[in-house]
């Protein structure tokens, strides 16, 4: 893997995050659907990043993050999903 600013990867992969979110047809999606339209977007993103900047989206109000708890699951705030059903 190749050296990186951290700050600047996470903020692309928040991007592509946010990019695959608007053009699914779905309000709702699963984690491993969302890492990989990041990975098309970008194929040498990890894991553990992915989920941090999921994670980041979520705490700045951009993602919903929804649980079942069975299911997890991540949407767009405006598409459909405002808040934790809890």
């Amino acid at each position: 893997m190749s050296i990186r600013n951290d700050d600047v990867y996470i903020v692309d992969i928040k991007r592509a995050i946010i990019e695959f979110a608007e053009s699914s047809t779905k309000s709702k999606f699963y984690f491993k659907d969302m890492e990989k339209g990041v990975r098309e977007r970008i194929p040498g993103a990890v894991t553990r990043d992915i989920k941090k900047a999921a994670t980041e989206l979520v705490n700045e109000g951009i993602l919903v993050y929804y649980s079942t708890g069975s299911t997890t699951m991540y949407g767009l705030k405006d598409r459909g999903m405002d808040e934790d059903p809890e």
